[in-house]
């Protein structure tokens, strides 16, 4: 399920932006989480290429940079920058032309159209952007949806939609709205973390196939592809890609038996990760490979129990990783 897919907007016409790119192809795309040096808390760049080179070996379709699992809101724009053209060097060094997706979302269209700007520079193929909330009183649908619009008017890379509500104080982008904002050139798909599957469903069905319509999580792939999704944005595929990538070829092979039985212990996997956040994922690296490292304050990693207590509950999940 690997991917060589790179989106560019460039160059104008009659003094218009012109938006160009390939569709984003179906597959695992792996939200990676970031990773810091232990006593001087800056940004560990050996472990951030490690991480993604593992990553791409296992056959992923794409990695995102700064989404929730990448501690994004820890982060200067520098550190931001420095961490996808990291992962992008990455994978170049092992000749993977799979894509970087950057979270670029901010609370001002200004902040949001420069965190564009910048995954651009930083090697990123697409912005992954999640609305603004925090005037949420003063947002209706309509200055949601200009914002937007105004964000891909200017983005040099074409924009995936973010919807989560949990990051977003509730607000959830209804499918009537995604589909409208569908229609910009440069808005090119969208990850539904808000786990609505009838929704997606709507998506697919309301847009055009070169539209990438995600599950935001790895509990629901299966759900996802039933429904002619692309495939999954999932955190927990950080620590067992190899299980959330067969789930997806059992399923285009037609073993759906098969499919149901590991995305039943993917799920219950990625329980213990949605309960514990990225927290748990960086545990759970720490535990069956080797890195992961704490989070920046005001985080911090779990107690010696309650690590204990994850890696049993990962357990399930890593011996079937382990067997692929």
């Amino acid at each position: 399920m690997t991917v060589s897919t790179n989106g560019t907007s460039n160059g104008t016409s009659n003094g218009k932006a012109s938006f160009q790119q390939d569709a984003l192809k179906p597959g695992v795309y792996v939200p990676t989480v970031a990773f810091f040096l232990p006593v001087t808390d800056e940004v560990d760049t050996v472990t951030t290429a490690r991480h993604a080179i593992r990553l791409a070996r296992a056959g992923i379709a794409g990695i995102v940079t700064h989404g929730s699992n990448g501690e994004a809101v820890h982060l200067d724009h520098a550190e931001r920058m420095l961490i996808t053209q990291t992962t992008r060097n990455a994978l170049d060094s092992i000749s993977s032309s799979i894509p970087v997706i950057v979270g670029c979302g901010a609370q001002s269209t200004r902040e949001t159209i420069q965190l564009c700007k910048e995954a651009a520079s930083s090697g990123g193929s697409y912005a992954l952007v999640l609305p603004p909330n925090y005037y949420g009183s003063l947002l209706s649908t309509a200055l949601i949806m200009q914002h937007f619009r105004a964000v891909a008017d200017s983005s040099p890379i074409p924009l995936l939609i973010y919807n989560y509500p949990g990051a977003c104080s509730g607000l959830d982008l209804s499918s009537d709205t995604i589909i409208a904002l569908a229609s910009h050139p440069n808005i090119v798909g969208v990850k539904l973390t808000c786990g609505n599957t009838g929704k997606l469903a709507r998506i697919v069905t309301g847009t055009s196939l070169s539209f990438a319509t995600f599950g935001g999580s790895a509990d629901f792939t299966l759900q996802t592809l039933v429904v002619g999704g692309t495939g999954v944005i999932a955190g927990t595929a950080n620590i067992a890609p190899k299980a959330c990538i067969s789930i997806m070829e059992l399923y285009y092979q037609g073993k759906l038996e098969e499919a149901r039985r590991l995305q039943q212990i993917v799920a219950r996997g990625d329980w213990v990760a949605i309960r514990g956040g990225f927290v748990a994922v960086k545990n759970a690296l720490e535990a069956f490979e080797g890195y992961g490292g704490g989070p920046r304050r005001p985080c911090v990693a779990p107690g010696s129990a309650e690590a204990t207590t994850q890696k049993k509950e990962f357990g399930e999940l890593m011996a079937l990783e382990r067997g692929l």
